[in-house]
């Protein structure tokens, strides 16, 4: 590094110390959460509660995303400080790039809410889904539905390049392949259960995940908050492992969908059936092997993998261990 670039990267550094001093107090009176509308999960019963507001003692303010990378963008802005349930494609796409981001937790695993839909009328399922060739698809490019695309297409030995591939939020898609402008739309959510009127899924969840297509969002934040605010953010992930406890417990259930439901922006019976398909992981679960004790970092690997390999990202980092931080969640329990 020549001297003049380190002298300037050091008074930067030096200004921004010195203004999140100066900003330190306002900070912490205020948190922004990013989170996504049609994605019921149990977090929402506390949040409509009040709950986040009472015990962490700062002002709550929660943002609504169309898709990950949208979060990415707004984390990297400084914008918001927590992401809640951002797909781990886009959280990949964004680490890759630079970005200083860090899972904090899983906030959902859900195989059977997040998939590709073909068009009815092209009478195309996993027994002739060669013909997907040269066909026009609708992906929301670098979430956890383009990462299934892909990896279906591998599966099934379509030829991606012959496609012609839109980059659409999935809530467009449906519109797209209602009104017959693409011949398949991929998505998740309010979207994904649109486009499901029209057409038809290649695999199940069941299906993709015997081939290895898992689907699970996270909980993500700048490694600078996650290491600056610490006990604020263990206080926030407490709060959201007690909300999915008592959701995982049953004895609740009907109170809480309600509430969710209103505050997901959907009816009561549609958000009954999105969250049937999710799974919300305990603590002592998130902090197995199989999740934030390396199982995630290496499923991040082989994102990462795909997602260089279909030409969407330049290059992988080596290891993705260094995007993961536990401590939070552990001193959560």
């Amino acid at each position: 590094m020549k001297p003049t670039k380190m002298k300037s990267l050091f008074a930067s550094a030096t200004a921004a110390v010195a203004l999140l001093s100066a900003s330190q107090a306002a900070a912490l009176e205020e948190l922004t959460v990013a989170y996504f509308l049609e994605w019921p999960m149990p977090f929402q019963y506390a949040k409509a509660n009040g709950t986040y507001d009472e015990e962490l003692g700062v002002k709550v303010n929660w943002v609504s995303f169309d898709t990950g990378t949208a979060m990415s963008a707004a984390m990297a802005s400084g914008d918001v400080h927590i992401a809640l349930s951002q797909g781990v494609p886009p959280f990949v796409v964004a680490t890759s790039a630079g970005q200083d981001l860090q899972v904090v937790d899983v906030a959902v695993s859900y195989s059977e809410n997040d998939n590709c839909v073909v068009a009815e009328a092209l009478e195309i399922d996993k027994t002739n889904a060669a013909e997907l060739n040269g066909k026009k698809v609708a992906i929301p490019i670098g979430t956890a539905a383009h990462y299934g695309f892909l990896e279906q297409m591998n599966h099934f030995g379509v030829d991606i390049t012959t496609m012609e591939v839109v980059d659409m939020a999935p809530a467009d898609g449906a519109v797209a392949i209602s009104q017959g402008n693409v011949d398949m739309a991929c998505g998740f959510g309010g979207g994904l259960r649109r486009m499901k009127e029209h057409g038809n899924v290649l695999l199940t969840g069941a299906e993709k995940e015997e081939l290895g297509i898992l689907v699970f969002d996270v909980t993500s934040a700048p490694s600078s908050f996650v290491s600056e605010e610490s006990e604020l953010l263990s206080n926030f992930l407490k709060i959201t492992a007690e909300a999915n406890a008592q959701w995982n417990a049953g004895d609740n259930q009907e109170e809480m969908i309600a509430v969710i439901a209103k505050d997901a922006g959907m009816d009561l019976e549609d958000a009954k059936a999105t969250i049937a398909t999710f799974s919300f992981p305990s603590v002592d679960e998130q902090l197995s092997d199989k999740w934030l004790g390396g199982g995630a970092a290496t499923f991040m690997k082989g994102v990462a993998n795909v997602f260089v390999g279909a030409g969407s990202i330049e290059a992988s980092l080596d290891s993705y261990e260094g995007a993961v931080e536990a401590a939070p969640l552990a001193a959560a329990k």
